[in-house]
């Protein structure tokens, strides 16, 4: 019976994980991407200790994989944010299909701080077009 419950943890963790990597080759922009391998990585991963857990069934196996599933649940997402925030505030460019912005028009250029409602336009990021223009802080020149 074990040895099932551990075969399906670690078949469902393979196939979340196969799905963030494909979601990573897959996905338009930095933001999706981002976004599928956050979630389905951080899934997969879970589910595979869970079946190491499962297979030892030790009782210090399966607290460090407990641990460590949940030191996995707390960070990634947090990292996640934390990059694309720095990337969409860097100019990192929205898929073509994007339909909405909402945050270009609530942040606040000189505090660097989000609002609830919107800001003044001299306050707000540079156009898309401004942005090119500009340049990349981290393309190579020549």
């Amino acid at each position: 019976m074990i040895t099932w419950l551990v075969f399906a943890l670690m078949l469902m963790g393979a196939f979340f994980v196969m799905t963030a990597a494909i979601g990573i080759l897959r996905m338009p922009d930095l933001f999706l991407r981002m976004s599928a391998s956050a979630k389905a990585g951080s899934m997969g991963v879970g589910l595979i200790l869970l079946g190491v857990a499962a297979f030892f069934n030790e009782f210090a196996i399966t607290t460090r994989a407990l641990a460590v599933i949940f030191f996995i649940i707390l960070t990634a997402p947090v990292a996640s944010h934390m990059i694309a925030r720095a990337a969409y505030f860097d100019g990192a460019p929205l898929w073509n299909s994007t339909l909405f912005d909402e945050l270009k028009t609530r942040y606040h250029l000189s505090t660097h701080e989000l609002d609830s409602l919107e800001v003044a336009a001299a306050d707000q990021l540079p156009a898309e077009a401004e942005v090119a223009q500009e340049g990349d802080d981290f393309q190579q020149e020549g």
